[in-house]
């Protein structure tokens, strides 16, 4: 069972990413044009049983969680169906600052607040710290959750993109166990399966991946979800690849998917979910028909032959 299942038995196999909700992130209003988009993507999720929901205050400089909550408020019901995830401690950079990461009390604080409002919600099911920042006083940093969890405003916390020595600094302080670690991971981004591979030999070095992370999360019950799971289409047609190997590996995907009966995103999803490690993966299409083909990954089991044969395609080279 993935980790997070035991604190939400509900929460599905797949996530849905909000990021591309809301339109572009240089625009200052949510258009006509992509407030239907954003709908639109939002009940084909739904149709499709998607029940844990992804933002980050960041996500279409706050467009992203705005247009969800506006979408919630058509339908309050949907609110106790569902599971919301958001991020925050990105800084963007402005005029008078660098961008930069910001743990501070008073800015988890502040940012909480204001998914809040935009989501249009009284709690988050779970907040995630969004990068490392080299600057956290981790014991603040728990005074701080503590507080928001104490408040009702947030019910559970995680990070992302963070490595385990990390993981164990801030776990160190918090009473409560930390539930979810976002990392990028897909048929493309396999460093954290090749620096494994590779160790001992002088070709691991170039796959850095903050070794142990993935084994200190299934070891600890961190939920490892995969931002990225998707690659951006490279393998499923909505991107040329531009190398040998991942033409060869979109190729296999393509075979694997009219074999297993199935859709080039389940094969590549389904690869992901094949790892002991349970992860999950986040997918952010807008795009209805390929929220659907994503779905299609729920219960299919690649064999290991065919796990193992897309990792090589996707590496390019044969196993040591």
């Amino acid at each position: 069972m993935q980790p997070i299942l035991q604190t939400y038995p509900d929460a599905g196999a797949l996530v849905f990413g909000c990021m591309g909700l809301g339109g572009e992130w240089n625009a200052v209003e949510i258009s006509t044009e992509a407030r239907r988009q954003s709908y639109s993507a939002l009940d084909a999720a739904v149709e499709q049983g998607f029940m844990l929901f992804d933002h980050a205050d960041i996500y279409g400089r706050g467009k992203a969680e705005q247009v969800f909550g506006d979408y919630l408020s058509l339908q309050p019901h949907l609110r106790d169906q569902i599971l919301i995830q958001t991020k925050c401690a990105i800084r963007v950079a402005s005029e008078d600052a660098v961008g930069r990461y910001d743990f501070s009390a008073n800015y988890i604080r502040r940012q909480v607040e204001l998914s809040l409002r935009q989501l249009q919600c009284g709690y988050i099911d779970i907040l995630l710290l969004h990068r490392p920042d080299p600057l956290m006083q981790a014991e603040e940093v728990a005074a701080v959750l503590l507080e928001l969890q104490q408040q009702g405003k947030v019910k559970h916390f995680g990070v992302s993109n963070f490595g385990w020595p990390q993981l164990q600094l801030l776990q160190s302080y918090l009473a409560q166990p930390l539930l979810v670690n976002q990392l990028e991971m897909n048929l493309g981004h396999i460093d954290w399966l090749e620096q494994n591979v590779l160790t001992g030999m002088p070709q691991g070095a170039a796959h850095f991946f903050s070794y142990g992370t993935v084994e200190y999360c299934q070891q600890h019950k961190v939920q490892i979800q995969a931002w990225g799971s998707l690659a951006q289409g490279l393998f499923t047609g909505g991107k040329k690849p531009a190398t040998a190997a991942q033409q060869k590996t979109a190729d296999l995907v393509a075979e694997l998917a009219a074999q297993y009966q199935t859709t080039a995103e389940a094969i590549v999803l389904g690869w992901l979910m094949k790892h002991p490690a349970g992860i999950q993966p986040v997918i952010g299409t807008t795009q209805p028909q390929r929220i659907a083909a994503c779905a299609k990954a729920r219960g299919l089991s690649l064999s290991r032959e065919h796990w193992y044969a897309l990792y090589v395609a996707s590496r390019g080279a044969p196993l040591p």
